[in-house]
């Protein structure tokens, strides 16, 4: 058991969208490792879900990222 609890790296005015329980926190209050952010505002936190699918989506279909070949074949 550890004698002094870690604390989480963060200021008041920061907005942060935790994935393990599905919120806005500000400050933060869950770990790193489970939540997106700092955001500027809370509305951009209640949107960080949408924002990361927006971003996967464009680095997915990006050209310059695809090793494959276009026609598909891996072979060079």
């Amino acid at each position: 058991m550890a004698l002094f609890k870690r604390r989480t790296v963060g200021k008041p005015g920061e907005w942060y969208y935790c994935l393990k329980h599905q919120r806005v926190e500000e400050g933060p209050e869950c770990r790193a490792a489970d939540r997106f952010g700092p955001y500027a505002t809370r509305e951009e936190a209640s949107h960080a879900m949408e924002t990361a699918r927006e971003r996967n989506l464009e680095w997915e279909t990006d050209p310059k990222w695809h090793d494959t070949p276009r026609g598909g074949d891996d072979t060079p």
